[in-house]
């Protein structure tokens, strides 16, 4: 009676040590294996059954289940855009990493006029506005910035005014 017991500690001991981590993405994917890192901005982790580590961005996933623990830890919430007027839902991103696992879309741009009366600030602002509403139009909640350029003066155009453009893709879970 002692032997069974002891195997059947042993094996619930294996069993529970070999359970895998399972990666609840927002698209509706899950991912299993093995969590390493869990940074700022992104996961790494390795599949299972592999030895690479792969990174992906904490806005493509909804939730981690820890396979050990059991444990639940919510990453994110689901950015929902449906058309235009929820152009403030949507987030600007800088840095490559964190679009890994979402879906490129197209690209989207937001400028202000040549002649406008809007200081600095207040032309990034729009800017930045239309950029957003361009990227709702298109259903894509995050925007990967590739460029913002600012002119003033008289490098911007012969009334001395200002322009600011913002360029980005969109990307979809």
């Amino acid at each position: 009676m002692k032997k069974v017991l002891f195997i059947a500690v042993m094996l619930f001991g294996f069993f529970v040590s070999a359970q895998s981590d399972k990666i609840y993405k927002h698209n509706g994917e899950i991912v299993e294996g093995k969590v390493k890192r869990v940074e700022e901005f992104t996961i790494d982790f390795v599949y299972e059954g592999e030895d690479a580590e792969n990174t992906v961005g904490k806005y493509a996933i909804e939730k981690i289940v820890y396979g050990k623990s059991g444990r639940v830890e919510e990453v994110t919430e689901k950015i929902i855009i449906n058309g235009e007027d929820d152009w403030e839902k949507v987030v600007i991103l800088e840095d490559k990493s964190y679009i890994a696992g979402l879906k490129k879309g197209e690209e989207v741009r937001g400028k202000t006029g040549l002649i406008n009366y809007h200081t600095g600030n207040t032309g990034d602002k729009k800017a930045e506005k239309k950029l957003k509403i361009d990227a709702a139009k298109n259903g894509c909640p995050f925007i990967l910035l590739t460029a913002d350029k600012s002119t003033v003066g008289a490098s911007s155009n012969g009334l001395g005014g200002s322009q600011n453009i913002k360029k980005g893709i969109g990307y979809k879970y």
